[in-house]
């Protein structure tokens, strides 16, 4: 008889033929070894077991209680975008010889896992403007912390500072990867929505392994990279930015304005919100960094008959054996995530990938004035990409709850971050149509009253 089960099931006949393998009578006796002090004594407080088709129901009835953006139009970004993903991506990241690859050692049996990331690692170079990038590591925020990490090991200082206006969580992470080797991260404080460049300069030292901006910035506003990068390199500090990728289809490459080290999350390209991730971040470097570059490289090659081939090359053979000596704690990658960022570059193109920066940038503009015109303040002085903060008469948990009610998911509040409660966040993308723009802030209008 087929079994209908989607995980191999442990019998009591399964655990009877263990136990009498093993020589023992019962699971207490496996465990005998364990103190008496340690094991738990008594059942677990937890519901008893359902069947399978009974558990997919609850868990079915569960779900239903989610408010999506499969079903409600979503302004909430602050991270994590509603973007347009080709279906193309959906059928290639299906396909068994890419979702079950994870390393590829032997290249001999590996060349389209290579090809995908060497392709991968090709268009992020093209979009930051730099000269090399590694196959992809978690995300971007454990990229920024790496990123802060080859800073201070290849500058021999100690201290970064950061920016206000990168990503809390961002700097969460920063802060804790750096108490390890002894880094210090000081924050530049903010003149409006974008970086105080006069503060910036004041904290400026000889001691400053980089400065840490992000392009667009949390609050969507684009920094003036090219004046904090002189302000960097006058204490020949690095500029490292986070840079949302799909931005750059309309903006300055971070490259072409002197940065050092480009790093960010592709999750605006190919990879779907799913809850918060799992996602991929990419890491560029200029030529002069290659070498330090954490994770690994795809690099091409030709073989004996000089046809072309890909190769795992310039890997720190470090993060693999000799970890004491090691730069960094990866050695992995996300290929499958990366391998959808590309397969959606790829479909978008040149010229599409232009175009849907351009559609965020407009409808984020349109919706900005309106909300104007309605009477809300919008706190952006920069011009921002496709978010910007909005001034609410009451407090923007609150009025997520209320948007909630009438149909749509709201911005994200600035309050538990940046101790603004009636402040929110509001991101704009391609998939939102005039007219839920529209009655988004004919909604807001109304709680406004």
């Amino acid at each position: 008889m087929t079994s209908t089960f989607r995980y191999l099931p442990d019998t009591e006949e399964d655990q009877k033929e263990m136990l009498s393998f093993l020589n023992m009578a019962s699971i207490d006796e496996l465990f005998s070894d364990m103190p008496e002090s340690i094991r738990l004594d008594g059942e677990l407080s937890i519901p008893k077991a359902k069947s399978e088709p009974g558990l997919w129901k609850e868990l079915q009835k569960l779900a239903r209680r989610n408010m999506t953006a499969s079903e409600l139009p979503t302004f909430l970004g602050a991270g994590i975008y509603d973007h347009y993903i080709p279906s193309v991506v959906h059928h290639m990241i299906s396909r068994s010889e890419f979702y079950t690859a994870y390393t590829p050692y032997q290249p001999e049996i590996s060349q389209g896992e290579l090809q995908a990331i060497f392709e991968f690692q090709t268009m992020v170079c093209e979009l930051t403007g730099m000269d090399a990038a590694n196959a992809s590591m978690y995300d971007g925020f454990t990229a920024l912390a790496e990123a802060a990490s080859l800073a201070a090991a290849y500058t021999k200082r100690s201290k970064f500072i950061v920016s206000q206006a990168v990503h809390p969580e961002a700097r969460t992470i920063l802060n804790t990867t750096a108490a390890g080797p002894g880094y210090t991260a000081e924050e530049a404080i903010l003149a409006g929505d974008i970086t105080d460049l006069d503060a910036l300069k004041q904290k400026m030292d000889s001691d400053t392994a980089a400065v840490i901006v992000q392009y667009p910035n949390f609050f969507g506003s684009i920094e003036d990279l090219k004046e904090i990068n002189e302000i960097a390199k006058k204490q020949g500090a690095f500029l490292v930015v986070s840079a949302n990728p799909l931005a750059l289809g309309l903006l300055q490459p971070p490259g072409r304005l002197g940065a050092d080290i480009v790093v960010g999350d592709m999750q605006p390209l190919g990879i779907p919100m799913a809850f918060g991730g799992p996602s991929c971040g990419y890491f560029a470097v200029t030529k002069k960094l290659m070498r330090k570059i954490p994770g690994r490289i795809v690099g091409q090659t030709t073989d004996e008959k000089g046809n072309r081939g890909f190769v795992l090359t310039l890997q720190a053979r470090e993060q693999h054996i000799r970890r004491d000596k090691a730069t960094s704690n990866i050695c992995s990658n996300q290929a499958l995530n990366a391998l959808a960022s590309a397969v959606c570059m790829t479909a978008l193109g040149k010229t599409g990938l232009r175009e849907m920066a351009r559609l965020n940038f407009e409808k984020a503009d349109y919706a900005a004035e309106l909300f104007k015109q309605k009477g809300f303040p919008v706190l952006n002085n920069a011009p921002f990409f496709n978010e910007f903060i909005i001034e609410l008469p009451r407090a923007a948990e609150d009025t997520q709850s209320r948007l909630i009610e009438h149909g749509f998911i709201g911005g994200f509040s600035l309050d538990s971050d940046y101790g603004q409660p009636n402040q929110m966040l509001v991101a704009v993308t391609e998939q939102r149509t005039k007219t839920e723009i529209d009655q988004f802030i004919e909604v807001m209008e109304g709680m406004g009253r």
